[in-house]
């Protein structure tokens, strides 16, 4: 049949009138980036569900554990539960381009109320459970939140002490553990799902009817390294196109081919776990069981062993972390089976390095991959799972060469909460080592200020692109350039091949006194190779005439807390052991106790210097701090990212002795 013309899916689109590519007001809309590489139709959020519902209607769509008990929800049931919410939300006020805040762990509840939101006319807008209570003031404030939802009474309190100062709030709700006491305006769950009861269906269908695919329908709050968070405004249709099309990039199959499963426990406040948690799970049909809410301080292999999902997203931490899990286990294995994992993940390493995927495995990568690797998969819970995406922050080479030797590729995607999630992509079919992939097909990028190694801005374009900052004109216009690109703020190169590699942040670049540009990630990476006992390398040397380093040391955490202990790591140990140390504590070492630590340290940097580029990009001096970053701490965002500003102004006092005189 014909294929129709841009001109023409845009007749046939309802979409809201429109002048331009951006705005900054909730209720605004936007031109969509529509051309040849991307003529798709666009479609709301209600749309895509209920295609999914005729599709996929009898298949499981949430899985959530009640004691021992797995409750599963099929697609049937969690559309009419989600217009059930939508119902309670016009009950209670929800007013059009408002918003319902939503401050939990991953659940049900979560996704319900999300997609509710949507359905009545509002406005998603996830806030870290990690917040402070201004923190929460600022985005329900911000949002103009009617309603909002809290897990349970750690959140709700938060609430509480700033609920007087949100003049648009309506109601609270809660959805996990019992109220404590019944406030005025307060509900739990059940009351909330019961209070639409007499709002009609014609009522509800006239709302979604009269949305829109290029109004604002979720926001994103960019946990702010610098400054407050801005409102990141996405569209019905950059929710939809990209829970389409990046997906797919990655290989992610719809139902009737496979029906993906898949752990959500990485916030939903984030944009990375909210396009492959929730929506794309909407789009395929996919199943999502949640974890505990502990998942990240351990508990979360028992649950991945538990579902053995077929796709597995992680943030850098979380890889490293699982990797140390390893490490540990292999460590209290017998002598021959340790020889004998560590003889397997070397031939898987070598293997993959080398393979390209046309050439057949050899008899012994089989074997090895069989006889050891397999079962080493099974404990993690992986023992079905086919894809493994990292993004959210640059992961380093040693995590991705370990996970090479368990023969599991990281497929690496890179994007901000600006383009919806991911605007590159690797997958089964895109993997280079260390690189984010390919862009994804129906985007575009280009380089701009390109220097003499080919380094340049990535600068993005697509119908993923956001709609503005949330109320921040002069913010929304420093991101867009004249022609509507999005800035992405990274240095990267591409490769004849079209696969990018990032090298670092425009605004993280050290430009030394000298004058010199330096990078700090690939330096931090190569002292963590060298130094198997380093948990974080932060370089310094902004304007300063030489390059120092804070280093701090592989610790345990404390369970209860997530906050760093100050008992060394097992792979911490080892090291010290390795060289003829007898620490086992963090305090043993520093402040230059431990003499052979600072002296092998001091070897792995010459190791690393000899290898920079120039004399300028060498490390002069070093110090290792008292206690290895955290989110508790503050070094450490929402997402586990570096706050590089914050641990300048924190270890002031340290930095200032490198550079006295």
């Amino acid at each position: 049949e014909r294929i129709e013309s841009i001109e023409e899916v845009l007749a046939g689109a309802e979409l809201a009138p429109a002048q331009c590519l951006w705005t900054t007001g909730a209720s605004g809309s936007v031109q969509l980036r529509m051309d040849e590489l991307c003529p798709e139709q666009p479609i709301t959020v209600h749309q895509v569900f209920t295609n999914t519902v005729q599709k996929y209607g009898k298949l499981t769509a949430l899985a959530s554990k009640r004691g021992n008990k797995w409750e599963k929800v099929t697609f049937s049931e969690y559309y009419h539960l989600s217009r059930m919410a939508t119902k309670g939300f016009l009950k209670l006020g929800l007013e059009r381009f408002h918003s319902v805040a939503i401050l939990g762990f991953n659940s049900a509840e979560w996704f319900i109320a999300a997609v509710g939101t949507v359905f009545a006319g509002g406005i998603i807008a996830g806030i870290y459970t990690t917040n402070s209570p201004d923190s929460c003031l600022y985005v329900a404030k911000d949002s103009r939140a009617n309603v909002i939802v809290v897990e349970n009474q750690k959140q709700l309190d938060k609430i509480l002490q700033v609920k007087d100062k949100l003049p648009h709030l309506k109601a609270i709700v809660q959805y996990s553990g019992s109220l404590k006491e019944k406030l005025p305006n307060f509900y739990s769950w059940e009351e909330f799902m019961g209070l639409g009861l007499d709002v009609s269906d014609r009522e509800l269908d006239e709302v979604i009817i009269s949305q829109k695919a290029n109004q604002c329908c979720v926001l994103i709050y960019t946990s702010g390294t610098t400054g407050s968070p801005k409102g990141v405004m996405l569209s019905h249709d950059n929710i939809t196109w990209t829970a389409h099309h990046a997906s797919r990039a990655g290989d992610m199959q719809p139902a009737e081919i496979r029906h993906e499963s898949l752990v959500s426990y990485l916030p939903l406040s984030h944009i990375a776990a909210q396009i492959y948690d929730l929506w794309t799970g909407i789009q395929w049909g996919e199943q999502v069981s949640f974890a505990q809410p502990d998942a990240l301080k351990g508990s979360l292999v028992d649950t991945l062993r538990e579902v053995t999902p077929t796709a597995h997203m992680g943030v850098p931490r979380v890889w490293e972390k699982i990797m140390e899990k390893i490490k540990e286990g292999i460590s209290r294995c017998g002598y021959m089976k340790r020889k004998l994992v560590t003889w397997a993940m070397s031939v898987s390493l070598e293997a993959n390095q080398r393979l390209t995927k046309d050439e057949e495995k050899s008899f012994l990568f089989t074997l090895a991959d069989s006889l050891v690797l397999h079962k080493l998969r099974a404990e993690l819970g992986f023992s079905n799972c086919v894809k493994f995406f990292s993004g959210a922050a640059p992961i380093g080479s040693e995590t991705l060469q370990f996970f090479l030797g368990l023969n599991i590729r990281l497929y690496e995607a890179y994007g901000m909460s600006e383009s919806s999630g991911p605007h590159f992509m690797s997958g089964p079919k895109a993997y280079r080592f260390s690189s984010c992939g390919k862009v994804v097909p129906g985007c575009q990028y280009k380089l701009v200020n390109i220097d003499a190694d080919g380094i340049g801005e990535v600068c993005f374009w697509g119908r993923n692109v956001f709609m503005g900052f949330l109320n921040l004109e002069d913010k929304t216009k420093e991101a867009l350039d004249e022609d509507g690109w999005l800035r992405s703020g990274d240095l990267g190169k591409v490769d004849e091949d079209g696969f990018l590699y990032i090298t670092g942040r425009i605004k993280e670049l050290i430009i030394t006194a000298g004058g010199e540009n330096v990078p700090p990630l690939p330096i931090e990476d190569a002292v963590k190779q060298e130094l198997p006992i380093i948990s974080n390398a932060m370089l310094i040397g902004d304007k300063r005439k030489f390059l120092s380093m804070l280093l701090t040391l592989k610790c345990t955490i404390n369970p209860e807390t997530t906050e760093p202990t100050d008992i060394l790591s097992l792979e911490a140990v080892e090291f010290c052991q390795r060289h003829g140390s007898q620490s086992t504590n963090v305090s043993d070492i520093i402040g230059g106790k431990d003499k052979i630590v600072y002296q092998s340290i001091e070897e792995g940097i010459a190791r690393a210097n000899s290898k920079a580029t120039s004399n300028a990009q060498r490390i002069q001096k070093w110090t290792l701090l008292g206690k290895d970053f955290s989110i508790v701490g503050g070094e450490l965002g929402p997402t586990m990212k570096l706050r590089r500003p914050v641990v300048l102004h924190m270890y002031h006092g340290e930095i200032e002795n490198f550079y006295r005189e």
